[in-house]
Formats: C-alpha cells, sequence, structure tokens
C-alpha cells in the first residue's frame, strides 16, 4: 500500500524545532525525536499537508515552505511504502503550542545528529544544507537501516507561496529551471556527499572513509 507523507523540519537562526515522539499510543516513531509532518489528507498538494500538519502539530503557520527533496521508504511498515516530500521552514508566524504527539524543543542544529533518530535521519538531514534537491531511498528491516541510496539533482529550490491563498498553490523555480536531470561528472565519484571526506569506490558503490556514507556509482 502506498502511503504519501510529508517531513518539515521549522529552523530559526542555528536551531531546528524538533519533536520527541513520546506521547501518541501505538506510534511507529515513538522514542524517536522528528521533524514535523503526516500523511496527506484527500486532495491535498504536498505544499498543502506541510503547512496543516505543522500548524496542527506546532501551533505555527508556515509560510513559503521550502521543498528539498523526497524520500522513498519502501516496507517502512508491513506492506507500506512511505513517500516523504521533504520541507524546510524558515518563515512562519505564531505561537508554539504543546503537541499531542511529543515534546518539542529547539535544538543547536550542531547538536541534531545527537538525537534519537532514526538511522537514516541521521544520513539525510545534512542534505538540507545543500543547494541541490535531493531524492533518497532508505531500506529498513526490523526497524534497522539496511541500504540506502540518493540521487541529487542540478542547484535550485521549490517554494511554494501560500500566504494569500492556501487553496491556491503557486510553485516557483530557481534560474536552473524546473527539468530536475542529474548532472554527475567523473568527480562525483571522488568524495563524499554528506561530509566532503575522501572515498573508496568496491565495485559500484563508493563508501566514505570518514562517515562511513555509502552509495551507488554515480554512472548514468
Amino acid at each position: 500500500m502506498l502511503k504519501l507523507a510529508t517531513l518539515c523540519y521549522v529552523r530559526r537562526p542555528g536551531q531546528t524545532l524538533m519533536l520527541h515522539r513520546v506521547k501518541k499510543q501505538n506510534d511507529m516513531h515513538a522514542g524517536k525525536s522528528n521533524g514535523l509532518g503526516g500523511k496527506f489528507e484527500p486532495g491535498e498538494s504536498p505544499e498543502e499537508c506541510a503547512v496543516r500538519e505543522v500548524r496542527e502539530e506546532n501551533g505555527l503557520l508556515a509560510h513559503r515552505p521550502e521543498l528539498r527533496g523526497v524520500l522513498t521508504f519502501p516496507g517502512f511498515r508491513p506492506d507500506e511504502d512511505w513517500y516523504a516530500f521533504v520541507f524546510v521552514i524558515h518563515h512562519y508566524t505564531g505561537e508554539l503550542i504543546d503537541s499531542a504527539e511529543g515534546n518539542l524543543a529547539w535544538i543547536d542544529d550542531d547538536k541534531l545528529l545527537a538525537l534519537p533518530l532514526w538511522e537514516g535521519d541521521r544520513i539525510f538531514l545534512p542534505w538540507l544544507d545543500r543547494d541541490t534537491f535531493f531524492s533518497g531511498k532508505f531500506v529498513y528491516e526490523q526497524g534497522a537501516l539496511v541500504s540506502h541510496a540518493v540521487t541529487f539533482y542540478p542547484p535550485g529550490r521549490v517554494i511554494a507561496d501560500l500566504s494569500s491563498n492556501p487553496a491556491s498553490v503557486s510553485v516557483a523555480t530557481s534560474a536552473a529551471g524546473p527539468s530536475f536531470q542529474p548532472i554527475y561528472t567523473t568527480k562525483d565519484d571522488t568524495y563524499c556527499w554528506v561530509c566532503g571526506g575522501t572515498v573508496l569506490k568496491r565495485n559500484c558503490k563508493i563508501v566514505c572513509r570518514s562517515c562511513g556514507f555509502t552509495r551507488d556509482c554515480s554512472d548514468p
């Protein structure tokens, strides 16, 4: 079964708002710290879902959410493939409220990876700061990450302006254009896409010597 969701990271200078999931019963994220978001409602666009979920979970009204990437989680729950649209939100109004799903806290960005995160989150959170759009795939078995891969696309961010009329979404892209076609060079296989460290090439796998990030070669 296909499940569509949003995953939103509300930010202010040097900090990100995180939700420690400790309140909701039968929560598949129980005990984890996570961004905000949730499942689409019928007829919603990703941007509309992001704005609604953030408002429901923390009381803030998001303006101009920035779509940074898409994550695929095949078989994340039995017979369920999850697809998450990942947003970063810098502009918002309102006051924080208590969340029914967990405890909200502003976390220093340099301490995010020390939180009790899903293993894959430690890999993709640094991608939020890249000037590229990403499509990542994370495969879990019994709650453990067993493999992952990513494709980065040309620089550009998708920004939705919902401030004037939430029912009418206008999406604009940067000068890079709306066509997200991967651009690879031989240099792409000589460094780690996450930390920039040196890598080893094993068959068609690129393994970082520093952080251990592993991905497929960039050969088209």
